[in-house]
Parts: structure tokens; sequence; C-alpha cells
């Protein structure tokens, strides 16, 4: 990744085992420690973000999913009444 500068700061605490044990990670990637943690953090947020875009379904949900995508559209009583107002309001 490349290095950027903003005015955007992100601080927070840590034990010393934790902030040497940071530290020895970046030098071993040959990374400034602030670097290490930015790339660190962004790929756990990719990660984070990434995760509640997919839905996994099992076997069974798939199937019973597949049926209803199968099935005619068939509005209830709520949903036709909203659709008339809708359409009333359009014209």
């Amino acid at each position: 990744m490349t290095a950027t500068t903003t005015g955007a700061r992100l601080d927070l605490r840590l034990d010393s085992r934790d902030k040497a044990r940071i530290a020895k990670a970046a030098a071993l990637r040959g990374m400034a420690v602030s670097a290490f943690v930015r790339d660190a953090v962004l790929r756990e947020a990719d990660t984070a973000i990434a995760a509640e875009a997919f839905v996994t379904l099992s076997a069974h949900e798939s199937r019973h999913f597949l049926a209803a995508l199968d099935e005619p559209f068939r509005p209830n009583d709520r949903l036709r009444q909203a659709m008339e107002d809708a359409a009333r309001l359009a014209d």
C-alpha cells in the first residue's frame, strides 16, 4: 500500500507488551509501526464490511429461497393498498 498523509488521526491505548509485539511485527515487515497498524486495521475493516455484504444459506435455505423466487408475485393486502396509494399520488 502507498502511504498517504491526511488530517485524520486515530489514537488507541495499548499495554507495553502489545505495543512491543506490534513494533516487532512491523520491523519484520520493514514497515513503520503506523503504516503496519493502518494496513492491519484497514484489512480487518474490509473483512468486517465484506462479511455484512454477503448472506450464506444452507442447502435447505437455498432451495427454499429459489422456490420462492419461482413463485409468482402475490402482494398482500397491505402492499396492494400501498401500491394503489402510490399510483394515485403519481397521477
